[in-house]
């Protein structure tokens, strides 16, 4: 299983699903990340936290605790 933790910068993966529950499962959603969203990784910051992704034009910024939530396919 590769999770958006797994994804080097500069990378477009596709999400597959999304794991867990209850309120980081529902911050995830908030943000637009759904089934199928494409998601690239802009930069990671240097301790790792946060992580920098570009989700339909948009810049967000993703804690890591949240991308181990996010189960990706692709590159």
């Amino acid at each position: 299983m590769k999770t958006l933790n797994d994804v080097p910068v500069g990378k477009t993966v596709k999400v597959k699903k999304l794991l867990g529950e209850g309120p980081i499962k529902r911050r995830i959603m908030d943000m637009g990340i759904l089934k199928g969203t494409e998601i690239t990784v802009v930069k990671i910051a240097p301790i790792g936290d946060p992580i920098e992704v570009n989700l339909r034009g948009y810049d967000l910024s993703i804690r890591k605790s949240e991308a181990a939530n996010i189960e990706v396919e692709g590159e």
